[in-house]
């Protein structure tokens, strides 16, 4: 008998409306309508036909909430639920800020110790690393083989670096994993 392998899908949300000089993590800010659309129809195009064992997440930020609506319409028997730990990093007070504002001390000082200072505030990557993992745990334990996580980049991130190295801390120099394009994904095995 053959066993299926654990496949998620990270799917990245459509390009925010927000200049993307700015640091937009945790901010709430909707994705362009159109490229969502695009998006959406591409997904629904690529996604396999094993409907009845698919589980959808989404970040609850409305950019991918978007396009996991989008996705619905097309796809009227999906299911897609909000989880709170696929949003993006939390940037605390530089959210917003556009990067020249922050200024290159802030940002050295996080890149120092990009695993546990909390940029601007917020959220350190360690901490994010373990929200994202927790959720990572889960969909291993799941009974569906194949997940899709309408997410952002840095969650993508975060589940590769996760499958590589565990919790291990990273250092910035080992921060180089690739994340989807704006309303792209990558497929990545769990087991």
């Amino acid at each position: 008998m053959k066993t299926l392998r654990k496949t998620l899908w990270l799917v990245r949300h459509a390009r925010p409306l927000i200049d993307t000089d700015r640091c937009y993590g945790r901010l709430d800010v909707v994705a362009d309508a159109q490229a969502t659309q695009k998006a959406a129809k591409a997904l629904a195009q690529a996604l396999p036909p094993w409907r009845g064992d698919l589980n959808i997440l989404h970040s609850p930020l409305q950019r991918c909430e978007q396009l996991a609506h989008a996705l619905k319409v097309l796809e009227p028997d999906f299911i897609a639920k909000p989880d709170a730990r696929l949003q993006e990093m939390d940037f605390g007070q530089w959210e917003g800020l556009r990067w020249d504002e922050i200024g290159e001390p802030a940002i050295s000082a996080w890149a120092k110790n990009l695993g546990k200072h909390a940029p601007g505030g917020g959220e350190s990557l360690m901490q994010m690393l373990e929200r994202v993992n927790a959720a990572l745990q889960e969909a291993r334990l799941s009974p569906h083989n194949h997940q899709v996580w309408i997410c952002h980049a840095g969650v993508a991130r975060c589940v590769q670096w996760l499958l590589q190295h565990g919790l291990e801390q990273p250092r910035s120099a080992d921060w180089t994993l690739p994340a989807p394009a704006y309303g792209q994904w990558l497929q990545v095995r769990l087991g």
